[in-house]
């Protein structure tokens, strides 16, 4: 049986990998697809593993390390980010950061309630809910600090929406399908297969 040292060892190790991968799929095409808008990020795939497999503790850092790596990005050339940037740059810090540990702690928390209750379904439930958290925090913050500013509003002017949530939902659109689509394949898939492995070892 092992000890308590030997799985906190363990447990640093799974993080700090699952922090590392989140690192690595940012600054390649494997973590982004680019738009001319919002970008459509695959950063919810590693989140979610490390929701599901490391808990909501866990999920939370992989969640920090995705919301890093996004205000990263504001400095290096990603349209909508550079504006929020420069429209209001503590809003920004928290527009990217605070909805991804707020994601990743919700997920694990989704992944332990469904998964006394419903057993194995919890994979699936928390997969998607990875994503889907990550939309709904991250707009809902880009509405609270930025919705009122002159480059939002143009935007919305240009969508030919006339409240915050029909933005929402415009502005995301497929996008936002698409990330809740693959996360839920992948992270269902690779989450269950490491519960498997990690049990067995």
């Amino acid at each position: 049986m092992k000890s308590n040292t030997s799985r906190h060892t363990l447990y640093m190790v799974e993080l700090a990998l699952m922090t590392a991968i989140i690192f690595l799929m940012a600054f390649t095409p494997l973590g982004y697809f680019r738009t001319p808008g919002l970008s459509i990020t695959f950063l919810t795939v590693p989140v979610a593993v490390g929701a599901i497999i490391l808990g909501p503790k866990g999920g939370a850092v992989c969640g920090l390390a995705f919301g890093i790596t996004s205000l990263i990005q504001c400095f290096m050339g990603g349209t909508f980010g550079s504006m929020l940037l420069s429209i209001n740059p503590a809003g920004t810090v928290v527009t990217c950061v605070v909805p991804r540990v707020l994601e990743g702690l919700l997920c694990g928390l989704v992944f332990q309630a469904v998964k006394k209750a419903a057993g194995n379904s919890a994979y699936f439930a928390a997969s998607l809910a990875c994503p889907l958290l990550n939309t709904v925090f991250f707009m809902g913050a880009v509405v609270l600090i930025f919705y009122h500013t002159e480059y939002i509003q143009g935007i919305v002017t240009a969508l030919g929406v006339t409240n915050p949530f029909m933005f929402v939902l415009a502005f995301v659109g497929i996008q936002g399908l698409i990330e809740a689509g693959v996360c839920f394949v992948i992270a269902s898939a690779v989450s269950r297969a490491l519960g498997v492995a990690l049990k067995a070892a």
